[in-house]
């Protein structure tokens, strides 16, 4: 279950695991010292929204925790994100780091309207910049993320700065019956996750939002004889990958998250904000100031309650988190969600 990394009045964050995979995405990166290192180290991609400190000081944590560890994290970041990563490398000496065993890989993508600028950052070369590679005439509304499983989305928003949105959309999702996979003698690993592959590869492409029992999904020619290997220190065997789909998972519809961090209430956000989140499943939205202080919100380009709420309305969305309060509002934040429920529910 995706879950706020902090409390509504401390740094933004939210950390979504992925259940029998050892793996986890991870929205915004400021104070993370709440997550376990058991946590951290699940994290494979890293959405940045923008990089004021309070959404991208727990870089350095991340970075001491998975220095010298066999590791690849992907980081997506706004206009700028090359330049504050080699800043926050180029703060430490890295003289020694060509004896380590295994290397940190960090792989970052800038993300513009129109241009995606990919850099990656090896421990084992002392983070030097290399293999760059930049796609032009890239339209925002094609994901920045593709996999069997899932995408993710971007849009670039307003707050002074250029900062992004972002939106998670699974497809159906495999979920696995640890019961049924203990019954066929089998043991719970990473093979699982490919299996999941297999599967996602194996459905139809129209699968995104309309689920049926998988039993209509493994008549399909693409299941019919395929086989699949499972293997592990113990044993190995072959299946059908139709009978191990249907002995021993379900699918469910679906979920798309959404996260907004920091963005002025402006009419371009707003169109921007509700194209990226329509039907959105759970958004999880800004919410700095009560409505009664709507002038300071504009000033500093963040949104009330009550702006988070209406552009909530209008996204369709099922279930509504507002955060990142301002302390002015310490002791208040009952009252900034009652603010935020009533815009988004009586509009």
């Amino acid at each position: 279950m995706p879950r706020l990394v902090n409390g509504p009045f401390d740094d933004p964050g939210l950390f979504v695991p992925f259940s029998f995979e050892n793996r986890a995405i991870l929205f915004d990166l400021g104070d993370i010292s709440t997550l376990s290192p058991r946590d951290i180290l699940k994290i494979t991609h890293i959405f940045v929204t923008h990089t004021h400190m309070d959404h991208f000081t727990g870089f350095d944590t991340l970075l001491r925790l998975l220095l010298g560890r066999d590791k690849k994290i992907f980081l997506f970041g706004p206009k700028g994100i090359h330049e504050n990563v080699r800043g926050k490398l180029a703060g430490y000496t890295w003289n020694l780091v060509e004896r380590f065993p295994a290397s940190l890989d960090i792989v970052v993508t800038e993300v513009l309207e129109n241009q995606r600028t990919t850099t990656e950052y090896r421990c084992k070369d002392k983070f030097a910049p290399t293999n760059t590679s930049i796609q032009n005439n890239i339209t925002i509304d094609s994901p920045i993320l593709s996999e069997p499983a899932l995408e993710v989305y971007a849009q670039v928003l307003d707050h002074g700065i250029p900062v992004l949105g972002f939106s998670l959309r699974q497809r159906l999702q495999v979920n696995i019956i640890k019961e049924a996979v203990e019954s066929l003698g089998l043991e719970i690993g990473p093979w699982l996750k490919e299996l999941k592959n297999a599967v996602y590869n194996a459905l139809p492409n129209d699968s995104n939002t309309n689920p049926q029992h998988h039993t209509s999904y493994t008549d399909d020619p693409d299941f019919k004889d395929r086989p699949f290997e499972f293997e592990s220190n113990k044993t190995k065997k072959t299946f059908q990958l139709k009978e191990l789909t249907n002995t021993i998972t379900t699918l469910t519809p679906g979920q798309e998250i959404t996260y907004i961090a920091d963005c002025a209430f402006t009419p371009e956000n707003t169109r921007k904000i509700t194209k990226l989140a329509k039907n959105t499943h759970h958004l999880y939205i800004e919410a700095a100031f009560s409505d009664a202080d709507k002038s300071l919100a504009l000033d500093k380009h963040h949104l009330t309650t009550k702006q988070a709420g209406e552009i909530a309305a209008t996204t369709n969305t099922k279930e509504l988190t507002i955060f990142h309060f301002s302390p002015r509002y310490n002791g208040t934040e009952n009252t900034m969600h009652q603010e935020a429920k009533a815009a988004w529910l009586n509009k």
